[in-house]
């Protein structure tokens, strides 16, 4: 369900905003070099050439984490993240998204973490969506967060939220700012809020898209969420 969310979202974008065409040629020029490489790994075969020199191969090495240094995450963790303090984060660091939503009542799984995404379905239809994607670089503006959120959507209809940054459900944690993008407020269609940040130095972005019958359901939902799903911060 957010696939399509997503993509009518960032295509309305795309069509709509003066920079939508740099931000598509970028974007699909990341796309086709993929499929490229995709496709050449896939199909050449290699012939060893009998002249050439037989090289031993290399001993397997132990990988070691990777510590940017005069980085606190723990620090970082423990205020909140507006989007001008997206710099403080280490590059390359993972943002995750918690489960919180996996016991909640009324709430259950139908997929969990499968490359990248969960969703969880309520009794009353709702329907929450919740994705991490890596190696956005192609979409982001280097050093601002907010620009690089906003290029997924049309920038007029976005409206300012925020979740939970780390923490424990029921417990007290900081805040990260995210955006907002509502559709479906009109009579007769499902409502749905998607929440959306594209944290630029660490190359990543979260989305968690609400889905529900009307905008009854949808406001209990939302709010359901905020308060059990967490953005993770890194922790190096």
């Amino acid at each position: 369900m957010e696939n399509r969310l997503e993509s009518g979202a960032a295509a309305t974008a795309v069509t709509r905003t003066g920079g939508g065409s740099r931000l598509a040629r970028r974007a699909s020029r990341a796309f086709l070099a993929g499929a490229a490489a995709a496709a050449l790994a896939g199909c050449s075969v290699g012939i060893p050439d009998p002249s050439a020199p037989k090289t031993a191969p290399a001993a397997p090495t132990l990988a070691t984490p990777t510590i940017t240094p005069g980085h606190d995450a723990a620090a970082v963790a423990a205020k909140d993240m507006p989007f001008t303090a997206g710099g403080n984060l280490a590059a390359g660091a993972p943002i995750q998204l918690s489960d919180g939503l996996r016991d909640a009542p009324g709430w259950k799984p139908i997929k969990e973490n499968l490359a990248g995404a969960s969703e969880y379905v309520k009794d009353d239809g709702c329907v929450v969506s919740a994705k991490v994607r890596t190696n956005q670089s192609a979409l982001a503006v280097d050093g601002d967060d907010r620009a690089s959120t906003e290029a997924l959507f049309l920038p007029a209809y976005l409206e300012p939220a925020a979740l939970r940054w780390g923490g424990e459900p029921g417990g007290p944690a900081p805040a990260v700012e995210m955006l907002v993008f509502k559709v479906g407020e009109r009579s007769g269609a499902r409502a749905t809020a998607i929440y959306a940040r594209l944290f630029s130095k660490p190359d990543s972005s979260v989305y968690l898209s609400v889905s529900c019958p009307d905008a009854g359901t949808l406001a209990a939902a939302r709010s359901e969420a905020e308060a059990r799903i967490a953005v993770v911060p890194p922790s190096d």
